[in-house]
């Protein structure tokens, strides 16, 4: 993944904040959000694109476009700076490629009649116990 490739084709946006922070909250815009459209991206292959598609289907809107809010601090660069972070690792988190499963057998033969000898082994310690019926 190219990060500064990727870097070009972001677009932010600042608008006001909620929360708390008192008038500096009413005046200034300091959350931020992030847009990025995959399907313009060239920082990936066809392949890659189709992964992200999957692995992003519900963080992607109608057009295509990913967006990543952040307002966690007062200062604009900081959140800037957090809705980068959150981008790139829910990209490198979305590029990571499952491992194919290994199909194994079941247990052997052996394991299996031991599993069966402690069975019986544990019930009849278990109906020694009960009191005899005369």
């Amino acid at each position: 993944m190219n990060r500064e490739l990727l870097r070009h084709e972001i677009s932010f946006k600042a608008t006001r904040s909620s929360g708390p922070g008192g008038q500096h909250v009413n005046k200034t815009s300091t959350r931020i959000e992030l847009l990025w459209e995959l399907e313009r991206s060239t920082a990936f292959t066809e392949q890659e694109k189709e992964r992200l598609r999957k692995n992003l289907a519900n963080k992607l809107n109608k057009e295509g476009q990913l967006i990543i809010v952040a307002s966690p601090t007062r200062s604009q660069l900081k959140n800037k700076q957090a809705a980068l972070a959150k981008f790139f690792r829910l990209l490198e988190k979305a590029l990571i490629v499952p491992k194919k499963r290994k199909r194994r057998k079941g247990p052997s033969a052996a394991a299996k009649a031991k599993r069966l000898k402690d069975k019986r082994i544990h019930s009849e310690r278990k109906a020694n116990r009960k009191k005899l019926q005369f």
